[in-house]
């Protein structure tokens, strides 16, 4: 065999290999995005994910963790992707990013009928707030003089903290606040905080390539309306791409 032959045959041979490589993605149970159920992963995220993923035609599967170790492995494993993962400046250089799955506002939550009412983030300072580990809403809540910060393993835990009494506010994305409160959840809106943009991060050392394959497919998906149209499934609004914030 030449040597043209030998060159060939080895490129022929990284490209099966990398043609085969699994996209492993990792994820909190964070309903409507992300979640399990008895038929497998679902949500909204998830469809986004599971479209992008067959358009691109490459092996993909998706695990339910606590959220800071999803986060972890996306961080330090090659072919690992975490989601819906707020985009902020502090997560900015350590992934590669597919976005925008999900646009929206954050907001703090109290329970319902509750009389705590912050005018102001500086107000809302005063109370315990419950978020998750390792969510970039602790950066947020931290970066604006946030002290009194609860910790949870998932936002179903900090539900319960909510509704118990033990947390005076949930941060959580304003989407997110209807999906519970048509579920029924004894939630309200207290304050309104600025927009944010969610996404796909993957491990730095994903191809740039296969970045790029998997950005114009969700790019797609949003033109031609089928991502506004998963929404309106589990009953949430269409982006507001233009109020968020990177």
């Amino acid at each position: 065999m030449g040597v043209k032959h030998l060159i060939l045959a080895f490129l022929l041979g990284l490209s099966a290999t990398a043609r085969a490589e699994t996209i492993h993605f990792v994820t909190e149970e964070y309903p409507p995005y992300n979640f399990s159920t008895n038929s497998g992963p679902n949500g909204a995220s998830v469809e986004q994910i599971a479209l992008i993923m067959e358009a691109v035609d490459l092996p993909h599967d998706i695990e339910f963790l606590p959220w800071a170790r999803a986060l972890a492995l996306a961080e330090s494993q090659p072919f690992h992707c975490v989601f819906t993962t707020g985009h902020d400046a502090e997560r900015h250089e350590n992934f590669k990013w597919v976005e925008p799955l999900l646009v929206d506002h954050m907001i703090l939550l109290r329970r319902k009928g509750s009389a705590i009412a912050p005018q102001t983030i500086n107000e809302a300072t005063r109370f315990v707030v419950g978020t998750q580990r390792e969510d970039f809403s602790a950066t947020y809540l931290k970066a604006h003089g946030f002290e009194r910060i609860d910790y949870a393993a998932n936002l179903d835990s900090t539900m319960k903290k909510l509704a118990a009494g033990r947390i005076d506010l949930l941060i959580t994305s304003e989407k997110t606040f209807e999906s519970m409160r048509a579920g029924g959840k004894p939630v309200e809106a207290a304050l309104v905080l600025e927009g944010k943009q969610y996404g796909i991060a993957c491990h730095r050392d994903m191809p740039d390539d296969t970045v790029a394959r998997m950005q114009a497919e969700l790019d797609r998906l949003i033109a031609n309306g089928t991502q506004d149209r998963i929404f309106e499934r589990y009953g949430l609004r269409p982006n507001r791409i233009e109020q968020a914030a990177k």
